[in-house]
C-alpha cells in the first residue's frame, strides 16, 4: 500500500475557483492565537447567519479552505466520503505539518484513509470497543477515578488538569493497548509536547523551515525547549515501533497487538503505517477526554443551576455528558477534499479545493439545539452532537471518552457537591483541539 505521505495533496490551488458567494471568513481561522480563549463561537455564531461556508485565506503559499459552520452542510461533508475524502489532502490544515516526523505519521494514519482501507483497518480495532470488553474497563476505569480524587480530597484546592484530567485519559488508553505500568508516566511527556506542535508549527507559518529552521533562528533557552520537544518526539515513536513489533512476535490481548497484526490487503502495515497508528492511538485516545473532562468543570461553574440538577438526580449524567461534549467539541476542525465540482449551501467549490468542518459550530446551531449556548443537562437532543464526527470516520472510542466523564463527574459532584473553576483556566494556542493547559478548582476538602 503507498504511504499517505508520498501522495498526498498537501496544498492545493491558491484562491477559490469560483467567486465566494458569502463574505470572508471574520477570523483567522488558520492561526492557533486566535484560539487562547477556547474556539472563537461568536465569530461563528455570526458565520452561521452570515457566511456558512466562507472563503479563509491562508498565509504565504498555502491553499486557503472553505469554512463550513453550520450543523446541516458540516453533516453533509462529513457523509458524502467520495466528494469530500480525508485522504487526497489529509485532514489537517497545511501549517500544521512543520516538523517532518510530525508530519509523516499524522499522514499515515487511519484517520487519512478514505475506503476501502480505512474501513480495513477501523474492523481491526474493533475488538477493543465493544460493549462486551467495555464493561470489564469500566471497573478499572471507575477504580482510578477513586484513586485521583482520593489524592485530591484533602487539599481544597487543585489544578484538575494535573490531578485529574491529564491522567484519568492516559491511565485508560494505557489499559487499553497493553502499556506495562512503570512505562506509563512517558506518556504525560508526549502528550505536554505534542499539544505544543500545533503552535510550533504556525509560529513558521510566515517563514517556513519547519521547528529545524526555528531551533537554528531562536535564543538559547529556547533552542534547548525545541531539543527536549524533538526527543521527546523521537522517544514516542521510538517507543511505539519498538513496541509494536514486539507484539508482531508476542501477541497480547490487548490493542497493541491488534495494530501490529493489522493487516490492510493482506500484507502488514509498513513501518511508516506503524508510526501513524501508534500516533493516532496516543493523541486521540487521550487529548479529547481530556479537555472535555477539564471544559466540563467550567460549564459546571458557568451554569450552577444545571449542577445542582445533576447533584440532585445522578440519573441524569448519561445525558449530560453528551451536553458536555456538545457545548465543548473538543476537536475543533477536520479537513477535507474536493474529488469533483460541488455546491454546498449555494456556494461552488472546485475540485481540489479544501473544506474544514468546525464541529463546534455546528453543536451551537440554533436551528437543532434550542438556546445552543446554553448548557441544559435534561436536553432531549444532545446526542445529536457531531462532536465526534458522523459517518465512516466517527471516532471509534467515542463510549470509552463518555464512561470516563460519567465515572468523573458522577464520582466527584457525589464527593465534592461545592466544587468549582477558582480561577482562569489557561488555554494553549492550538486551533486543531480545544487545549486546555491548566483548570484551577476549589472545594470542601474532606476530612
Amino acid at each position: 500500500m503507498l504511504l499517505i505521505s508520498d501522495t498526498v495533496e498537501v496544498g492545493g490551488p491558491k484562491g477559490p475557483a469560483h467567486p465566494p458567494k458569502y463574505p470572508v471568513s471574520p477570523v483567522e481561522l488558520w492561526n492557533p492565537e486566535a484560539f487562547t480563549k477556547g474556539p472563537p463561537m461568536s465569530a461563528f455564531a455570526a458565520m452561521r447567519q452570515a457566511s456558512p461556508i466562507a472563503w479563509t485565506p491562508e498565509p504565504e503559499d498555502r491553499p486557503g479552505f472553505w469554512a463550513v459552520t453550520r450543523y446541516d452542510d458540516v453533516m453533509r461533508v462529513n457523509s458524502d466520503y467520495e466528494t469530500f475524502s480525508s485522504q487526497r489532502g489529509g485532514i489537517l490544515m497545511s501549517h500544521q505539518r512543520s516538523d517532518m516526523q510530525l508530519a509523516r505519521a499524522s499522514l499515515d494514519a487511519m484517520i487519512n484513509m478514505d475506503a476501502p482501507a480505512h474501513m480495513q483497518l477501523r474492523r481491526e480495532h474493533m475488538p477493543y470497543f465493544t460493549p462486551s470488553y467495555l464493561r470489564g474497563l469500566t471497573d478499572r476505569v471507575e477504580g482510578e477515578v477513586t484513586r485521583l480524587l482520593d489524592a485530591m480530597a484533602k487539599q481544597g484546592r487543585a489544578d484538575l488538569v494535573q490531578s485529574l484530567s491529564a491522567q484519568l485519559p492516559l491511565f485508560t488508553l494505557c489499559e487499553i493497548l497493553g502499556v506495562p505500568p512503570e512505562d506509563r508516566p512517558k506518556f504525560l511527556t508526549w502528550m505536554h509536547y505534542l499539544e505544543l506542535a500545533n503552535s510550533f508549527a504556525a509560529e513558521r507559518a510566515g517563514g517556513g523551515g519547519g521547528l529545524e529552521a526555528a531551533a537554528a533562528e531562536v535564543p538559547p533557552e529556547m533552542k534547548a525547549f525545541l531539543d527536549a520537544f524533538t526527543n521527546a518526539i523521537q522517544e514516542m515513536f521510538d517507543y511505539g515501533r519498538h513496541m509494536l513489533h514486539k507484539r508482531r512476535l508476542d501477541p497480547q490481548a490487548d490493542l497493541m497487538s491488534a495494530i501490529a497484526k493489522a493487516q490492510v490487503d493482506g500484507d502488514l502495515l509498513a513501518d511508516e503505517y506503524l508510526d501513524g497508528s501508534w500516533l493516532l492511538i496516543v493523541f486521540a485516545g487521550n487529548d479529547t477526554t481530556r479537555n472535555t473532562i477539564s471544559g466540563s468543570m467550567q460549564l459546571l461553574s458557568d451554569f450552577p443551576e444545571e449542577k445542582a440538577k445533576l447533584i440532585a438526580r445522578p440519573e441524569l449524567m448519561p445525558g449530560a455528558v453528551n451536553e458536555f461534549i456538545r457545548m465543548i467539541s473538543p476537536v475543533i476542525y477536520m479537513r477535507r477534499t474536493a474529488t469533483r465540482d460541488v455546491e454546498v449551501a449555494g456556494q461552488q467549490i472546485a475540485e481540489g479545493e479544501k473544506v474544514i468542518m468546525y464541529y463546534g459550530s455546528a453543536n451551537r446551531d440554533a436551528s437543532v439545539f434550542a438556546d445552543p449556548d446554553r448548557l441544559d443537562v435534561t436536553r432531549a437532543n444532545a446526542d445529536k452532537h457531531i462532536a465526534f464526527g458522523y459517518g465512516p470516520h466517527t471516532c471509534i472510542g467515542k463510549r470509552v471518552a463518555q464512561l470516563q466523564l460519567e465515572a468523573v463527574y458522577r464520582q466527584m459532584l457525589a464527593r465534592f457537591p461545592d466544587i468549582h473553576q477558582s480561577g482562569p483556566m489557561d488555554v494553549a494556542p492550538n486551533n486543531f483541539v480545544y487545549a486546555i493547559r491548566s483548570m484551577p478548582v476549589a472545594f470542601t476538602p474532606e476530612g
